[in-house]
């Protein structure tokens, strides 16, 4: 008798997985994508095939998807500019502190998420632990109120919260590097910025492209952080939550959804050709 070729049998070790990625995520997913095109009359969903709720989705919320936009960008630039700082310091700096301060880092991924937002508003708040730190400093001589309900809590509480998922895929790339590249490098006479320029970044391109997206993406999505912390700052998941919510029109909720989806994900193809044309000699 012929043996079945082992390809064969992987594919079927491979399908459990495959199911549970096709009825968690792609069914969903489809569903959603559908229904957006559908219209709501009198609170109940019609199947109609009509592109209107896109229509307003820019028409009616432009400016949040600039703002959203533009918040989820910062968020996403400076997630992977300090995940790349402190990844090259654990490779390359911290000797035999490597390891330790790596588990310190990741160990905050345990935490809960909304654990993790109250932490910040007990710390950003007018009569929180920083204000306190700062006015016994003398630094200030009021408690600042920029800090919490506003853009900057967003920005503050969503980069501590990817900060450890943007190290991982960085500092993976990085294990790749030889300290022995480095110093030859700057035995021919790199300074630290061409070291890291011409020797570093390249080598970590495909990590520093998936912290930048897995960051973008989330704050993009995100509506939890900017309701308790962001004094109800105008970004699309908030707008989208309250579709599915309290207005019960879920092809609106969806086209919404798909747009954000859509021009984010067209912003990190931009993010990357830009990222790898900038490195290329």
């Amino acid at each position: 008798m012929l043996k079945r070729p082992a390809w064969d049998r992987q594919n079927w070790l491979l399908l459990p997985a495959a199911l549970i990625f096709i009825g968690a995520f792609a069914a969903p997913l489809l569903y959603f994508l559908v229904i957006s095109f559908w219209s709501v009359r009198a609170r109940i969903m019609r199947p109609d095939l009509t592109f209107k709720n896109y229509i307003a989705t820019w028409t009616d919320y432009y400016d949040a998807m600039a703002s959203t936009l533009l918040i989820a960008f910062a968020i996403g630039a400076l997630t992977t500019i300090l995940a790349l700082a402190f990844a090259y310091a654990l490779r390359f700096k911290c000797g035999r502190f490597e390891m330790p301060l790596l588990f310190l880092a990741l160990i905050t991924l345990f935490g809960g998420y909304l654990v993790k937002i109250y932490a910040w508003k007990s710390i950003l708040g007018r009569e929180g632990i920083l204000n306190k730190f700062l006015l016994w400093a003398g630094i200030i001589d009021e408690p600042l109120g920029a800090l919490l309900y506003s853009v900057n809590g967003v920005v503050i509480t969503l980069t501590y919260f990817l900060l450890p998922f943007a190290i991982l895929p960085i500092y993976g790339n990085m294990r790749a590097i030889r300290p022995a590249t480095i110093e030859s490098a700057r035995d021919l006479g790199a300074g630290r910025w061409a070291v890291l320029r011409d020797v570093v970044i390249p080598q970590c391109e495909k990590g520093i492209v998936i912290a930048f997206t897995f960051a973008f993406l989330i704050s993009a999505g995100d509506y939890v952080t900017p309701r308790f912390v962001g004094g109800g700052a105008a970004m699309m998941g908030h707008f989208i939550e309250l579709q599915f919510s309290l207005g019960f029109n879920w092809p609106m909720g969806s086209a919404m959804a798909f747009t954000v989806m859509a021009v984010s994900l067209a912003l990190v193809l931009v993010f990357r050709g830009l990222l790898r044309r900038t490195l290329q000699p």
